[in-house]
């Protein structure tokens, strides 16, 4: 397949990206939209005329209640939605959590919120994607899934040491293997999905992160304050490639791939000396079904 390229930079604000667009009568859902990248999204597509639902754990005026690692939060906002749904943009997330947590069913903390809750909440709208007739799913995943494949054995770290880095890896992959299964199963509904990696920005993403970790990204100095490196963006440049994915007609009828930058970036081995690219193993389409299915039986047990 021809790679995906488009006239757009690596810092190109949302807003720029959806210039000209008319988004008028579409209707969006974004998780994890009050906050950093998340609201640059909501922004940018409500500017463009969308009208955008945010989902959120601790919702404001105009938002609504969601906590991906509670499946009866998910279920609640789900029997809630009524009609059609042009795009979900998953992009709420959790980061590199310092010691094993649990959701309440027993999921690992990190798996649950930035996959499994987001895979319950987009099989639970299909009807409302089908019904638009033209949707997108845009799974917001991480250039750290390079660092780790799913491990179907043992994906809650029950047995093998916890590494908040390896789980945070994971569940990123999972989100591009689940553009990657949609993309295999809903075409014929009209449906399509692709994944991406937005990139660094400071958000709250990094709260759980110590201080030497931040030193070593560059990111703060000696003193304890923030810095911004050049290859760092602003939370709308960092949702340019959502908002690309989501609405742009650059972009229609793409499926099924994984972006950065605004571009579609090519394929590599993975592995801790990866720099960039979408690692084979988050992409394989046997790995893909596999992960559908085991996320198809988790959901229906919990």
């Amino acid at each position: 397949m021809t790679r995906i390229s488009t006239p757009f930079g690596a810092k190109t604000p949302a807003a720029e990206i959806l210039a000209g667009v008319d988004l008028t009568g579409r209707r969006i859902i974004v998780t994890g939209g009050a906050s950093g990248i998340g609201a640059a999204t909501v922004q940018a597509l409500r500017g463009a005329g969308a009208e955008v639902t945010v989902a959120t754990r601790n919702p404001a005026d105009g938002e609504r209640a969601l906590d991906l690692s509670d499946l009866g939060s998910v279920r609640a906002f789900v029997a809630g939605w009524t009609g059609p749904l042009h795009a979900i943009v998953a992009n709420a997330g959790i980061m590199a959590v310092p010691t094993r947590e649990l959701a309440a069913n027993g999921w690992e903390l990190q798996l649950a919120t930035n996959f499994l809750g987001h895979f319950a909440l987009i099989t639970g709208l299909h009807e409302n994607l089908r019904e638009a007739g033209d949707a997108r799913v845009v799974t917001v995943s991480s250039g750290a899934h390079l660092r780790a494949p799913f491990d179907f054995d043992d994906p809650h770290f029950e047995r093998r040491p916890y590494d908040p880095w390896v789980a945070y890896a994971q569940s990123k992959t999972a989100d591009v293997l689940l553009a990657v299964a949609i993309a295999r199963r809903w075409a014929a509904d009209g449906v399509t999905a692709n994944s991406l990696a937005p990139g660094y920005i400071h958000t709250n993403l990094q709260r759980h992160l110590d201080d030497d970790t931040m030193r070593a990204f560059g990111s703060m100095d000696e003193e304890g304050n923030l810095l911004t490196p050049d290859y760092y963006k602003t939370p709308e440049q960092g949702a340019g490639t959502s908002v690309l994915l989501a609405a742009s007609p650059l972009v229609k009828g793409v499926t099924g791939r994984y972006f950065s930058d605004n571009q579609e970036e090519e394929v590599v081995p993975g592995g801790p000396e990866a720099t960039g690219g979408v690692a084979g193993w988050a992409i394989d389409p046997a790995l893909a079904d596999r992960l559908w299915d085991y996320a198809l039986e988790a959901v229906r047990r919990a």
